[in-house]
């Protein structure tokens, strides 16, 4: 199971899903982690309460690149009341808990559970995720 995981987290990282850039977004955060150079920026098309498309460009490992991969097309077509919920249990996840590990509404992100035993990786796991709150707050 970890190397399907392992092979799972290399595939969003060499062919991410989602990457790119909107035409007319509705917002747009950028952010980064000086601690292992990761940056990301997120786009949002957002309509009446749903995430309508979602995309990301930036570079970095291949945790925090994957990470923003699997967010950014586990989200697309979410109310923003489910996409808080998948943020919650992401979150959970990346700290340590095991139940949100068998969580199926994770999709691909469970892939990353292994990730919660290194907490310096966590922060770059958890930097898309950053960015999707900042972008949330500042519409």
């Amino acid at each position: 199971m970890k190397a399907l995981y392992q092979e799972l987290i290399l595939q969003h990282y060499r062919k991410p899903k989602n990457q790119g850039t909107l035409e007319s977004p509705d917002v747009e955060i950028a952010m980064n982690n000086p601690v292992c150079g990761d940056e990301i920026t997120l786009q949002l098309a957002i309509s009446g309460d749903r995430i309508e498309a979602a995309r990301f460009s930036g570079h970095g490992c291949a945790i925090s690149q994957a990470s923003a991969s699997m967010m950014a097309h586990l989200l697309e077509g979410k109310t923003l009341a489910e996409a808080a919920a998948i943020d919650v249990r992401f979150t959970e996840l990346m700290h340590g808990n095991e139940e949100a590990a068998k969580d199926r509404s994770l999709g691909d992100l469970r892939a990353l559970a292994g990730v919660a035993r290194f907490p310096a990786r966590v922060k770059c796991a958890l930097l898309a995720w950053n960015a999707y709150q900042e972008a949330v707050r500042s519409r």
